[in-house]
């Protein structure tokens, strides 16, 4: 499981968070994802400890925290949902072809 790590600044490294994260334990894996088209951060990142227990730890100690300015959203990451490929909603062309104009 990872740990979602919100509100960040933009100025913010790997290095910085592996750093703040060890405070609390192992830190495994550390992702900060970047905007397809600019290649600028997105603001947030996934932190990957060693155990719950570190995991825990971190999160007691730094959802709210102010670090580089800003306060932070930290808690367990959500899986991440499957994207329907209808585009949207309930949606489909067989609503659409059904329809008379």
């Amino acid at each position: 499981m990872s740990i979602y790590v919100g509100n960040l600044s933009y100025e913010v490294t790997q290095e910085h968070l592996s750093q703040t994260f060890a405070e609390y334990g192992t830190v495994k894996r550390v992702q900060l994802p970047t905007d397809r088209e600019t290649g600028s951060l997105r603001g947030f990142a996934f932190v990957e400890m060693g155990t719950e227990a570190e995991e825990a730890a971190a999160i007691e100690a730094l959802d709210g925290a102010e670090w580089m300015g800003r306060d932070l959203k930290v808690n367990k990451a959500k899986p991440r949902e499957e994207r329907g490929g209808s585009g949207g909603g309930n949606w489909s062309n067989n609503n659409r072809s059904s329809r008379r104009y």
